[in-house]
């Protein structure tokens, strides 16, 4: 069996606490990925190309309560 010395303390901590800092970075990105994605969705489904392909006309896509609003005024 190998012998390996017995890391520093200090070390480890400061290794422990990096290593959570950089998840807590991560679990952010992922987090705006989200957002993005589905920010993204939100466009699609309301793209007109999208409403042709699914063989519905643009009225019926689901659009932003502004866009409904703005439709209502004239």
């Amino acid at each position: 069996m190998n012998k390996q010395p017995i890391p520093d303390p200090e070390i480890v901590k400061k290794t422990v606490r990096e290593l959570k800092a950089l998840c807590r970075q991560f679990d952010l990105l992922n987090f705006q990925l989200e957002e993005l994605t589905a920010y993204v969705d939100a466009e699609i489904r309301k793209s007109p190309l999208t409403a042709y392909r699914l063989g519905k006309t643009p009225q019926q896509t689901i659009d932003s309560p502004e866009e409904r609003a703005f439709r209502q005024r004239d």
